[in-house]
């Protein structure tokens, strides 16, 4: 698909906002769309699928956080979260609820840019891998990423897109530790803060839907000081 394609909806009250990010998006090949009304913004999500939705967290009718919980299962697409808050709780909140990545207000216009199209541009496969390796078995489990759906025991996983590509990061290197700043820069194109929780939340969410246990994982194993390695071997033992 051509980035001319792209369809964006933002979900934003503040008019003023949405109108320069829509100007400026647009002035950059993408087609954009707003919705300033929350109670209105699932119904119209589900409806017109667009190709990504930028959702801020503060709406009238309905927040942010309700609308992507609400949508997540029906709408596998890229949601990017815009927060006003400096509390970190609401990004993971975000993530939680099924959001692929966040940008914190005030909004630089080339920063959410940037953040569109390494979703867009993961959504699409424009990188996708060899032929040889656009699918993963371990047992049970079975990722395909040109179907970007993966399988334990012959039943679908529910993962969002994030989950899905942080899932094939970690198979398709199984056996090697990353460590969160590799995660974090194959991902979203930007260089690791030593901050951010993302990955870490993610990973959390992965987990049970694999089969591992969040408290003693032995699929996805944290490295002390280094990072998270796949473990192949116990995969393959999966009843």
């Amino acid at each position: 698909m051509e980035q001319e394609a792209w369809q964006i909806l933002i979900v934003e009250d503040d008019q003023r906002l949405a109108e320069l990010t829509r100007e400026y998006l647009e002035s950059n090949g993408l087609r954009v769309d707003i919705e300033s009304d929350g109670a209105k913004a699932a119904a119209r999500i589900l409806k017109e699928q667009p190709d990504l939705v930028v959702l801020d967290l503060m709406l009238p009718g309905e927040d942010g956080l309700s609308i992507c919980r609400k949508v997540r299962s029906r709408y596998d697409r890229p949601i990017l979260m815009l927060t006003a808050r400096t509390d970190d709780m609401d990004e993971v909140l975000g993530l939680e609820m099924g959001a692929d990545d966040y940008v914190c207000k005030p909004v630089r216009p080339r920063v959410l840019l940037a953040r569109i199209r390494a979703l867009l541009r993961r959504r699409e496969g424009s990188e996708a891998p060899a032929e040889s390796q656009r699918r993963l078995e371990f047992g049970q489990l079975v990722i395909d990423s040109a179907l970007r759906e993966a399988w334990l025991r012959e039943q679908s996983i529910e993962l969002t897109s994030a989950e899905f590509d942080l899932l094939w990061l970690l198979a398709a290197n199984a056996g090697r530790i990353l460590s969160r700043e590799e995660i974090f820069t194959a991902l979203r194109g930007i260089e690791y803060d030593g901050q951010d929780r993302s990955i870490d939340v993610r990973i959390s969410r992965i987990r049970p839907k694999i089969g591992d246990d969040p408290m003693h994982p032995r699929l996805i194993k944290t490295v002390r000081s280094k990072g998270y390695l796949f473990v192949r071997e116990a995969l393959e033992g999966l009843a």
